[in-house]
């Protein structure tokens, strides 16, 4: 599963979860892209303390299952795969792209970390990957208008029988959380399900409405390709 930040993506990572039949994994290429790049995010210190920062030791493991489940969900975020880390691993995976609308991308995304920019928000690389890999597309905010339907349709396409358990999770963190979850997680860690649908896009500052204007045409390139609501 390809996403951007702030896009439903833990949600969808602990729907999966939540079958008997998968392992997960949390943004596994996330340490070496804060490794490499040298960005000042929020946690850094603890996630290069605590997480692989070698991007071809995570590149090997994600080529071998996660754990001793017949399937692997892996949450993944397209800007962190930086020029010259190996997409190989990749060649035999199933790939999901995760999209939300900009404006709402954005507006969660700077309650949580000051100032993002176009490269934060992940849209220009989402494409670039979606180019790479093929693959499905599909809108949060409409898995928030349809959870079952949506998933129900995904499964299909992926020729993966539906499990209802994918609708609901208990409460709170999972093992396989990365550490920066407790800076970013809070909304899904209070849930047990998907969050219902969104209401109007939020309005946005002048400085953050300048980065949405950026940003609009690569989400409509993708959304024109979306998986349609049943």
């Amino acid at each position: 599963m390809w996403s951007g930040p702030r896009n439903l993506s833990t949600a969808m990572m602990y729907s999966f979860g939540a079958r008997a039949d998968f392992d997960i994994a949390d943004e596994p290429f996330y340490a070496p892209y804060l490794s490499e790049t040298g960005l000042d995010h929020p946690m850094r210190d603890a996630i290069l303390a605590q997480h692989e920062t070698d991007p071809a030791r995570v590149a090997a493991r994600c080529a071998l299952p996660l754990g001793d489940a017949p399937h692997s969900y892996m949450k993944h975020m397209p800007h962190h795969m930086l020029d010259g880390f190996d997409l190989g691993w990749a060649a035999g995976c199933t790939h999901v792209h995760l999209i939300r609308h900009p404006a709402r991308v954005i507006a969660s995304y700077a309650a949580k970390r000051d100032t993002p920019d176009l490269n934060d928000i992940a849209f220009v690389q989402q494409v670039d990957m979606f180019e790479k890999t093929g693959g499905l597309i599909l809108d949060g905010t409409d898995i928030r208008c349809d959870p079952s339907g949506m998933l129900q349709r995904l499964c299909a396409e992926i020729g993966l029988p539906f499990d209802p358990a994918m609708l609901h999770w208990p409460a709170g963190p999972r093992a396989q959380d990365g550490v920066w979850a407790s800076h970013w997680y809070g909304a899904v860690h209070a849930s047990t399900g998907f969050a219902p649908p969104e209401g109007p896009l939020p309005t946005l500052p002048p400085h953050l409405q300048q980065l949405c204007d950026q940003a609009m045409p690569f989400y409509r390139a993708l959304s024109a390709r979306k998986m349609p609501l049943p």
